[in-house]
């Protein structure tokens, strides 16, 4: 089954952090699965497309959660024009179309979801689906990615060794000031000066992380604010509502934000 319109069309803006890309390519051509890890919002997801992109190969992305089952990826019968049918789901059409499949945020499945990955992650290959009884080889060109946020990590919420051990990982963190104030600049159509003021807020929020701030400000975060300053709201008022109330509920945490907005802008 062909997945064109999987494919994407225009050049993700993305700004490498390190040696990423190349690892990247040298684990696509050597058929080898990878496993993304950072925190929310540092451009993970941004990274495949571009990958994507640049391997010129369709992406199917799942977006995983606590409901989802094996046939969600597998597929299921369905009843059409009074005859039950077999439909591939997301993860079988990539195997057999040669795309790249992500699981985001891989973590939040069901952990017997993600053992039907493990066939396709060794040299094997191969994709079980156990409903019809077939055993789907992987096209060549296709390639398993997953990525999880080890922020959030706990006993019951992390990938098992034996699905981590199969995987090259690549590991992912907010990038360097420079490089930041450039990605929130170019995708929050702001001024340098402006994205840079935005960069050094988010800096400062990021250490507040020991004083119970679960999460830091994500570059998402400030790329949002970015484009409604751009719209015209103001900075204070565009800071708190795309960066402090999406970060937490807690009065004592805001009204700390709410000073180092003051302090920043």
């Amino acid at each position: 089954m062909a997945l064109e319109s999987y494919r994407i069309d225009r050049e993700p803006y993305y700004v490498s952090a390190a040696g990423e890309i190349a690892v990247f390519e040298a684990a696509y051509a050597s058929r080898l699965p990878v496993l993304l890890k950072g925190p929310t919002g540092c451009g993970k997801s941004r990274f495949v497309e571009h990958m994507a992109f640049r391997l010129q190969r369709p992406l199917v992305t799942v977006a995983c959660h606590e409901d989802l089952f094996a046939s969600d990826l597998l597929g299921r019968y369905l009843i059409q024009n009074d005859e039950t049918v077999w439909m591939d789901g997301p993860l079988t059409q990539a195997v057999r179309s040669g795309a790249i499949c992500y699981l985001d945020e891989v973590v939040e499945a069901r952990k017997d979801t993600t053992v039907v990955i493990h066939p396709l992650t060794d040299h094997r290959r191969r994709l079980v689906v156990d409903k019809t009884g077939e055993y789907v080889a992987a096209h060549p060109d296709f390639m398993m990615v997953i990525s999880y946020n080890p922020g959030y990590q706990s006993v019951l919420k992390d990938l098992k060794q034996s699905t981590r051990q199969r995987f090259v990982a690549l590991e992912f963190d907010y990038p360097e000031k420079e490089k930041e104030a450039q990605i929130v600049a170019h995708e929050g159509q702001v001024a340098a000066e402006s994205a840079l003021k935005l960069v050094t807020l988010a800096a400062r929020i990021r250490g507040l992380r020991e004083q119970g701030l679960t999460e830091g400000a994500s570059t998402r975060l400030l790329i949002h604010a970015a484009r409604l300053i751009g719209k015209g709201i103001p900075e204070q008022e565009a800071l708190r509502t795309a960066v402090c109330l999406p970060l937490t509920d807690d009065e004592r945490l805001l009204e700390t934000l709410d000073d180092l907005i003051d302090d920043v802008f």
